[in-house]
């Protein structure tokens, strides 16, 4: 199974019930389970991290607050926002938590060098960066030795709701997106940059294309 992984696309969603899929998934996966990326839209909400502090909620508005389960503070997704979520069972792939950091973050600097893009990760603060600027955030949870949440990539979005924060509790620092940047301008090809060049980054050689989450994973309301 170490080379195999399901490529979910899910669409626009609101960010809830794919986290509760994410956890649900994660709780009942075996040994045999394939890893699986699920790639979403999400609709708008700010999500805090198990590290997150009020003061960094400067003025949500009408825009959700949702406590979660992975790292990190505070973050914003929104439409026009490329969400990818790393279900992976990362003791089998032989990893450990920072690898798979290094991995994420490497697979988005290496998709923005396609576009002739200059990024550069962090070593005190996860994520991507060009220009001291923030493109990409990065936040994760390992549960019996396998990983769900995942990254964050500004691509063509309304940006004024990072203002109602401190992204990522870091103050003083710009939010940027690929289409400002001369990278992608759509999430259909941001995805698909993306997804290849993590599966390269890995080594997956068998791969599953797949709409919408599997009925086991989606519990009933």
């Amino acid at each position: 199974m170490t080379d195999q992984l399901i490529i979910r696309h899910l669409g626009r969603q609101e960010y809830e019930p794919v986290w509760h899929a994410m956890q649900d998934f994660t709780d009942r996966r075996t040994a045999d389970s394939v890893d699986e990326l699920w790639i979403v839209e999400h609709q708008p909400v700010f999500t805090q991290g198990q590290a997150g502090k009020q003061e960094h909620l400067l003025a949500p508005g009408d825009i959700p607050v949702v406590p979660v389960d992975r790292g990190g503070q505070v973050t914003y997704h929104g439409p026009g926002q490329l969400v990818i979520y790393f279900l992976l069972d990362i003791r089998r792939l032989s990893m450990g938590v920072r690898q798979l950091v290094n991995s994420i973050e490497n697979t988005v600097v290496d998709m923005l060098a396609d576009y002739r893009v200059q990024a550069n990760a962090r070593r005190d603060a996860p994520g991507v960066y060009v220009n001291g600027d923030k493109v990409c955030s990065l936040g994760l949870r390992i549960r019996r030795g396998c990983s769900f949440h995942g990254l964050a990539l500004n691509v063509n979005m309304d940006m004024e709701p990072f203002s109602r924060i401190n992204p990522c509790g870091l103050t003083g620092i710009k939010m940027v997106q690929t289409c400002d940047l001369g990278g992608p301008n759509d999430l259909a090809e941001a995805s698909e940059v993306v997804v290849n060049h993590f599966v390269k980054n890995i080594g997956y050689q068998n791969t599953q294309f797949q709409t919408g989450l599997a009925k086991d994973y989606v519990k009933a309301s």
